[in-house]
């Protein structure tokens, strides 16, 4: 069975957040809030969780740490140690800090391509996939709020068009 949703647009981000805040406070479930640019604070606004990313990337960066010491050591030690400019390569201790650069490198380069990676797919967003936008105002220069009717249509209607709605409609979704 389909469910039935109601659309609030609004055309200020002040005023969105505002009704953000107004709507939980009636205890209603805001099921999604579309933007053409990020709010600041519209995440506490709608009591999302923090999120965990940072943590992931963190862990990217100690993996290319790790990769880039590991192939260093292979590469410039065990495998072709050679004699360049009088330095001999048959430490990795003594010659690290001419490996600083690579390694800083190589984290980054690990932390910023996962980074990216992780969050397409934790966003779901994968080549040829359907835009799941509702409206395409949105991206332009519209927000839209999106809550599910639970029986309470003209409730919510009443209180979205006091929080500054300037269109409100009612889909099935």
């Amino acid at each position: 069975m389909a469910s039935k949703v109601i659309h609030a647009f609004y055309n200020d981000d002040d005023v969105l957040m505002h009704a953000v805040k107004k709507v939980k406070a009636a205890k209603h479930h805001i099921e999604e809030v579309y933007c053409p640019f990020p709010v600041h604070g519209l995440d506490k606004a709608m009591g999302l969780a923090p999120t965990r990313i940072a943590i992931t990337s963190f862990m990217y960066g100690c993996v290319g740490l790790t990769v880039a010491i590991v192939m260093m050591n292979f590469i410039m030690i065990q495998d072709w140690p050679q004699d360049i400019g009088g330095k001999p390569s048959f430490s990795y201790l003594e010659n690290m800090p001419a490996f600083v650069p690579i390694m800083f490198e190589l984290t980054v380069f690990f932390a910023a391509h996962l980074m990216v990676i992780t969050f397409y797919l934790r966003s779901r967003l994968w080549p040829f996939k359907e835009a799941e936008n509702p409206d395409v105002r949105t991206t332009d220069d519209h927000f839209l709020m999106e809550i599910e009717i639970h029986g309470n249509e003209q409730e919510l209607r009443d209180l979205l068009m006091d929080t500054g709605a300037v269109e409100i409609n009612i889909t099935e979704k």
